[in-house]
């Protein structure tokens, strides 16, 4: 699910490697956790569902055959929401039926128990169909028509399928599931297998069945219906369908094309073909909080990041398209045929599918230069694990909300970072080779990652998880410290680690075992492990420009003495682009770790800024950290003169790209073209400023006078001032607009407008229904950060909170609060969220609050560093 190398084949002999506390072990059904007892066993269901789209109610019963492991009086499975009317075992047997809804639960109780072996389960009930993104819910929107329709949707993970039927809603329980439903007559309806079977009811429904699926978890189980027609394709035998609502399935073309190229690579890379009958992918129109979600055969998508419209995408989006379509396929294999046991597993799933889509777009469409512009995930992921509120990849899951916590940035960004350094590590051949092992010998069944360690180890001879757990069982990220001494026309470096940390005094201290590559130009490529002991070599000159992590395939940040910095420094622009990020990642994380000054890194840009860089992902390295740095000079008196400087430094970049398309120039241009004119209209260059204010004006006249790329940033840049009537005009775009893309890319403009009671209209009009309701709090946080007034923002919400939380789905309430409350720097803020009741509600809830409370004091220590750093170094290098 998306809430979106270098070869390392040597390691240097007898070095001492350390293991993580707590060494994990290989699946186990019986040891794995959960909050069902194991002594009944599901192995089929038959689900019969009758659905009420008029009223929103579904009617069911189901079949399910199951083993009795342990003889007993209770049987105990899933419900949530649904009303159970009857329960028989066997065709003879009345359960009595007792419902803890709290604990989203029902045991069914016999007079006897009942004895080990092989019955059936018949069970009616009842339930509601949602209008929240979550279980089975109806998707309200208009068609390209303008007629109002209705989408029947299922989103399942982590813990929704209990919402459509009473069930063993873990995913060590794998079963089959054949399903049949009743819907209105009109509409078409598409689920993880192919139909067997449709009969007309009466003259409004008819019932639909699908061939039983093969052995998988219930989050994978998947319903939609409504008004649809595809496009369809095949590869490697395989049918391939996208579905879109009628009137705009031609738009999935591009997604099918991207399809057909990825599916004959991964039934080649993970040696087992794709297993179900046929593979459909799924646009759901704007009401759809998860992003995509690879139920097995019918993989759903919010239909921005599925459908590609020449007149209204960007080149951004067909790349995103491609890589989300990417991960979600990979998931087929990874998550659906090889399943995790448990959610403190789930990096296995994201973290895997992350790393993959990467490596499947990158090979497919090498022109996009993705693996160096990853840059940017390691940078945000690792902002994150260096705070004193991260987890190990590995975490322990004690409930379903700190499960849905778990779909963060370490589970999907650090797991696909490590994988990769894996994988560079072992060589993409052995790494191949142990994935094709893991995925045989797990087939249609679950595993942990002690699973895949010990398959990799197999395939490559290493011991995979000596250095694997050391990265996902322990929590942060090792920092490499090189010492360099030049004698007699040598240097000799020792390399020692330490642990990483941003506003962290207290971190424990902890142990690595670091895959690094240490080289530069004109330098050999030296790799080795780094463990406890510090490690020592020489090379046969001084003043050599040796940088670690090199190719940026390592997971580690990298701390410099002088001299072994100095000529880093002074050659870094005839380092790749890849490296000339990383170093300034580096160096940039250095003074947030309290160990550098920002004097350092405004050398570095200067260096390469006056050799003409011109990589997207250094310039977009470089342009984030300014942008960061201007909002922690918000209220200093030195942040015109801070923007100005940052204005000469991008400037010239802009004079090189223009502000149209030129023929023929790469693609990378093209995409980096929006974020310099943002970052310069940011930064308040006035003649950006009033060429963004008269194409907006034009915009507004005539659209087709603006490329789709550009829309979303001149129309940014004119709302920061805007009037009452402009953002009128804006608001009524968003209400009218139905194309999901276009809809959130002239609100997320909106979201800059700067004006008080602007913003109080904003937040109105996110909660409106102009928003659909899964990216409601997405909205809502956006206005917060772009406003640069999230205090308004957090009165405004507070007012309006109980009816704002009617539109949220379960599992997006507890980081609601805490994702505005992370914008603003008000202690009072801090105090009310920590004493409101829905931040100690759940688990969840407590996690997504003290990552907020975190995040702030961690960057409250910043911007003092910052302002006073800035102050000093533009006394010194301004006139």
């Amino acid at each position: 699910m998306m809430r979106r190398l270098l070869v390392l084949t040597t390691l240097l002999a007898g070095l001492p490697f350390t293991v993580a506390a707590h060494a994990e072990e290989t699946f186990s059904f019986a040891t794995t956790p959960g909050q069902l007892p194991k002594t009944v066993v599901p192995t089929d269901y038959v689900i019969d569902l009758t659905t009420d789209m008029d009223h929103l109610t579904l009617q069911g019963e189901e079949i399910i055959r199951i083993e009795v492991q342990t003889p007993t009086a209770d049987i105990t499975l899933n419900q949530a929401g649904l009303k159970l009317a009857s329960a028989l075992l066997d065709n003879s047997e009345k359960a009595v039926i007792r419902q803890d809804d709290a604990a989203e639960t029902v045991t069914l109780h016999f007079p006897a128990p009942v004895p080990a072996g092989v019955h059936t389960l018949a069970i009616k009930y009842s339930g509601p169909i949602l209008k929240t993104p979550n279980g089975i819910y109806v998707d309200d929107y208009t068609d390209p028509k303008g007629k109002p329709q209705r989408m029947l949707v299922t989103q399942f993970e982590v813990a929704d399928a209990r919402r459509m039927f009473p069930g063993w809603d873990e995913p060590a329980f794998k079963a089959t599931y054949q399903l049949n439903v009743t819907l209105p007559f009109e509409y078409a309806a598409v689920s993880n297998m192919p139909i067997i079977g449709t009969t007309q009811q009466d003259e409004k429904t008819k019932r639909v069945s699908f061939t039983a699926t093969p052995r998988m978890s219930s989050y994978l189980l998947a319903l939609v219906a409504g008004d649809m027609a595809s496009v369809d394709g095949k590869a490697d035998g395989t049918p391939l369908r996208v579905f879109a609502p009628t009137g705009l399935e031609n738009q999935g073309t591009y997604a099918l094309g991207a399809a057909e190229k990825i599916l004959p690579y991964y039934n080649d890379y993970f040696g087992i073909k794709y297993p179900l009958p046929k593979m459909d992918m799924l646009a759901i129109p704007g009401n759809y909080q998860a992003g995509a979600m690879e139920n097995w055969g019918a993989l759903t998508y919010i239909d921005n990041v599925l459908l590609f419209d020449p007149k209204n995408s960007t080149p951004r989006t067909r790349e995103l398209i491609y890589e989300v379509v990417a991960h979600e396929m990979a998931h087929q294999w990874s998550g659906d045929l090889v399943t995790m046991g448990w959610w403190d597993n789930i990096w296995l799933n994201e973290g895997f599918a992350s790393w993959m889509e990467i490596k499947a777009t990158d090979k497919m469409n090498p022109e996009w230069d993705i693996w160096p512009r990853q840059h940017e995930t390691r940078e945000s992921t690792m902002a994150t694990d260096a705070l004193s509120t991260t987890h190990p990849i590995q975490q322990t899951i004690h409930n379903v909300s700190e499960a849905n916590s778990a779909f963060d940035g370490i589970s999907y960004g650090k797991g696909e970072l490590v994988i990769r350094m894996m994988e560079g590590w072992l060589g993409e051949d052995h790494f191949r080779d142990g994935m094709r092992a893991y995925m045989k010998a797990h087939a249609y069944g679950n595993a942990t990652s002690q699973d895949l360690w010990n398959a990799l180890s197999q395939a490559s001879g290493q011991d995979v998880g000596k250095v694997a757990r050391s990265f996902t069982e322990q929590p942060g990220i090792p920092q490499v410290n090189v010492a360099a001494i030049c004698q007699n026309g040598q240097t000799t470096y020792t390399l020692t680690q330490s642990r990483f940390t941003i506003h962290d005094p207290n971190a424990k201290a902890l142990t690595w075992n670091i895959p690094v590559v240490a080289g530069g130009p004109g330098l050999e490529t030296k790799k080795l492990v780094l463990g406890a002991e510090p490690v020592t070599f020489t090379l046969p000159r001084c003043n050599a420009p040796l940088k670690l992590d090199l190719g940026e395939s390592g997971y580690y940040r990298v701390h410099y003495d002088d001299v072994a910095f100095a000529p880093i420094a002074a050659s870094i622009s005839k380092f790749a682009p890849v490296d000339r990020a990383n170093i300034l990642g580096d160096q940039f994380a250095q003074f947030r770790a309290g160990h550098g000054n920002l004097s350092s890194y405004f050398d570095l840009v200067d260096r390469l800024t006056a050799a003409h860089e011109s990589d997207i992902a250094t310039l977009e390295e470089i342009i984030g950290k300014l942008e960061t740095l201007d909002t922690y000079e918000i209220n200093s008196p030195d942040r015109a003169t801070f923007q100005a400087y940052a204005r000469s430094r991008l400037a010239p970049v802009l004079k090189r790209l223009g502000w149209d398309q030129k023929p023929h120039e790469s693609v990378l241009d093209t995409m980096l073209r929006p974020s310099v004119i943002s970052a310069l209209g940011n930064f308040n260059d006035p003649a950006v400023l009033a060429e963004a204010k008269r194409r907006f004006a034009t915009w507004l006249k005539n659209p087709a006078s603006l490329r789709p790329d550009l829309v979303g940033t001149v129309s940014a840049l004119a709302m920061k001032h805007a009037d009452a009537a402009t953002y009128d005009i804006m608001a009524t775009k968003v209400r009218d607009t139905q194309a999901t893309e276009v809809k959130l890319r002239l609100f997320q403009a909106l979201a800059n407008a700067t004006d008080p009671d602007l913003i109080r209209r904003n937040v109105e009009l996110a909660y409106s229904g102009a928003i659909p309701n899964g990216r409601i709090s997405m909205a809502l946080s956006s206005i917060a950060s772009a406003s640069e007034n999230p205090d308004l923002v957090w009165k405004l919400v507070r007012q309006h909170e109980a009816e704002i939380r009617t539109h949220l789905a379960p599992w997006s309430q507890d980081g609601f609060l805490p994702a505005i409350a992370a914008h603003s720097n008000n202690p009072d803020i801090l105090t009310e969220l920590q004493k409101d009741p829905s931040s100690t509600k759940t688990t969840g809830a407590k996690i997504a609050t003290a990552h907020a409370v975190n995040a702030v004091s961690a960057r409250k220590e910043a911007v003092q560093a910052a302002q006073s750093q800035i102050h000093d170094w533009l006394a010194t290098h301004t006139h």
